[in-house]
C-alpha cells in the first residue's frame, strides 16, 4: 500500500508529476500523478493518478490512505477505473499455464475496480507502546519473533467491487461483489524500504454476482516475506540487502459444481492469477489465472554510496534521500487444483532490474523484466514486496 510513513520536515505536503511514455498496450500516452500528505490527518494520504492515450484509452486512480476513526481503527480506499482499447486479454484456457502468449485475444475492455478497507489495530507490539502512530514510524525495531512483542498485527475488512466488459464477439460482462478478511503481521524494521524482518499475510475472500446470489465462491491467499541485511560493501554500496517472497493460493470452492456442471466460480478477473506488477512481472497482469498458485520472488537490493540525483536540475526540487539498484527473479505457476508436485512443475519465470528511489515519502520504481514470451518496462509506485 501507498505511504504508511510520516511526513518529516524535509518532505513536501504535495507533489505532482506529469509523465509522457510510450506503450504497446496504451499507445502513446500522457498523464500526472499526485501526492498530497497530511489531509486532515497527520498520517493520512490522499494519491490520484490520471492518463490518457492515443488510443482514446483512459486510466483513472484515486485513493485515500490511513485515515483514523478510532485510536485503533483506520480506513482507506481505492478506486479504479480504466477503459483500454485494443488491449491484450486471456480469456479461458488462453491463461492456462501451457497456454501461448499467440492465443490471446485483442479487444477493448473497461475496467472497474473499488473497494474500502477498515483496519483494527491489535494493542500488539509498537501498537500497544505508541498507539496507531507506532505504525508510521520510519524506522521500527523488528528483532523480536512475536507479534505480541514486535511489529504492527491487524485485521482488516475490505468490501469490494469490480468489474469487467469486454467488446466484440466475447460474451464477457463480469462482475464481483464480496467482502475480503486480511490477518496481517508487519515486522518489517521499514515500510519505505526494509533491510530486516519479515510481513506475513492471510487473506479469505468471498464473493459473488450480485448480494443476494446464493453460489459465493471463496479464496484463500498467503503472503511471506523475509528481509536480511548484508551491511555496506566498501564505498561502493552503503547498504545490501537479500529480500525474498513467497505466495501461494486457492480456491476450495472451484469443483463445486452442479448438475449442469456450473461451478461455484470467481470470474476470470478475480480469480487466482501471476503476471502484473508484483508477480511474474515480466508478463502481463492476469496472463495467468486459475484456481491456484504458487510463487516465489527473490531480490538483491542494494543502495550506492554514489547519489547524484540532489544535484540534477529540475530534479532535485524533490526531496530524494536515496536510490537504490534491484536484481530479482520471479518463478510461479497456476493450476486447475492446489497440488504442490503440479505446482512446482513446469514453472513460469522472470528476471529483471530495477531502479527504485524515494521521492518525497513515495517510493518510485522503474523495473525492466524478461520472460520466456516477452520482455515489460513498468514505473510504479511501492516496493513489490
Amino acid at each position: 500500500m501507498l505511504l504508511a510513513s510520516n511526513v518529516t520536515a524535509k518532505e513536501k505536503d504535495s507533489a505532482f508529476v506529469p509523465f509522457l511514455f510510450s506503450t504497446e498496450t496504451l499507445g502513446l500516452s500522457v498523464g500526472v500523478a499526485g501526492v498530497a500528505k497530511g489531509v486532515w490527518q497527520p498520517q493520512a494520504a490522499l494519491f490520484g493518478m490520471g492518463l490518457y492515450s492515443d488510443k482514446d484509452s483512459y486510466i483513472g486512480f484515486l485513493s485515500a490512505y490511513n485515515y483514523a476513526l478510532t485510536d485503533r481503527l483506520l480506513f482507506s480506499t481505492q478506486l479504479y477505473q480504466a477503459k483500454l482499447n485494443q488491449a491484450p486479454y486471456y480469456i479461458g484456457n488462453q491463461g492456462n499455464n501451457g497456454s501461448s502468449i499467440e492465443g490471446k485475444s485483442i479487444v477493448d475492455g473497461f475496467e472497474e475496480n473499488y473497494k474500502l478497507e477498515f483496519k483494527f489495530l491489535l494493542p500488539w507490539g509498537v501498537i500497544k507502546d505508541d498507539g496507531y502512530m507506532g505504525m508510521f514510524k520510519p524506522q521500527r525495531d523488528s528483532s523480536f519473533a512475536s507479534p505480541i512483542d514486535s511489529g504492527v498485527t491487524s485485521i482488516s475488512l475490505i468490501p469490494f467491487y469490480t468489474s469487467r466488459k469486454l467488446s466484440k464477439a466475447i460474451s464477457s460482462d463480469e462482475t464481483a461483489k464480496g467482502i475480503r478478511l486480511a490477518l496481517d503481521w508487519d515486522n518489517r524494521d521499514s515500510t519505505r524500504n526494509p533491510t530486516k524482518g519479515s510481513h506475513t499475510e492471510l487473506t479469505f475472500s468471498m464473493g459473488s454476482e450480485s448480494w443476494a446470489n446464493e453460489e459465493i465462491w471463496n479464496q484463500i491467499e498467503l503472503q511471506n516475506s523475509q528481509y536480511f541485511s548484508l551491511g555496506s560493501l566498501g564505498g561502493i554500496f552503503e547498504q545490501q540487502v537479500l529480500a525474498f517472497d513467497f505466495y501461494t493460493a486457492d480456491t476450495p470452492s472451484w469443483n463445486r459444481c452442479d448438475e449442469s456442471l456450473t461451478c461455484v466460480r470467481p470470474p476470470e478477473h478475480e480469480q487466482v492469477s501471476l503476471g502484473g506488477l508484483y508477480r511474474l512481472r515480466s508478463y502481463t497482469g492476469g496472463r495467468y489465472h486459475g484456481r491456484s498458485a504458487i510463487h516465489y520472488s527473490a531480490e538483491y537490493r542494494m543502495l550506492p554510496e554514489w547519489q547524484p540525483l540532489g544535484s540534477i536540475p529540475v530534479i532535485n526540487y524533490y526531496d530524494l534521500p536515496w536510490w537504490q539498484w534491484v536484481a530479482f527473479v520471479d518463478v510461479g505457476r497456476v493450476a486447475e487444483e492446489y497440488d504442490l508436485k503440479t505446482l512446482h512443475t513446469d514453472m513460469q519465470w522472470s528476471v529483471g532490474g530495477a531502479v527504485r528511489l524515494q521521492v518525497e515519502g513515495v517510493v518510485v520504481r522503474a523495473e525492466v523484466a524478461k520472460g520466456s514470451e516477452e520482455s515489460l518496462f513498468r514505473v510504479m509506485i511501492n516496493q513489490p514486496f
